[in-house]
């Protein structure tokens, strides 16, 4: 069956505390990710939480991708939707690991929109 598009919805575990914490290196993770994914960025938006914590979302021709930070858990949490078969969302997942310097992991992939025809 084919699908209208990819979510991956991605668990980081620990992660460097310190980028988690500050809301301009989240969101140059996720812009950059979404580049990787050979996405076209529309927009984002970032908000950092007091005491700590970073939530924020890019709006991208193919979906979305979001995050929340944990940094006192050195965790974030991830979601990346993508639609259309040009989008690349395991490529954003390398670099959102890699970036974050996520020592763990976990992913879970489901296909949205089954196309039964």
């Amino acid at each position: 069956m084919k699908s209208l598009g990819t979510h991956l919805i991605v668990e980081l575990y620990d992660c460097d505390k310190k980028i988690l914490s500050a809301v301009d290196k989240v969101q140059r993770v996720m812009i950059a990710a979404a580049k990787a994914a050979n996405a076209t960025v529309i927009d984002s938006i970032f908000h950092h939480f007091e005491p700590y914590g970073v939530s924020g979302v890019i709006v991208i021709a193919e979906s979305h991708f979001a995050i929340h930070t944990w940094p006192e858990h050195a965790y974030a949490s991830v979601d990346l939707f993508t639609c259309g078969t040009g989008t690349k969302p395991w490529e954003a997942f390398k670099r959102l690991k890699k970036d974050f310097k996520a020592a763990h992991f976990s992913v879970m992939k489901l296909e949205r929109g089954l196309m039964v025809k």
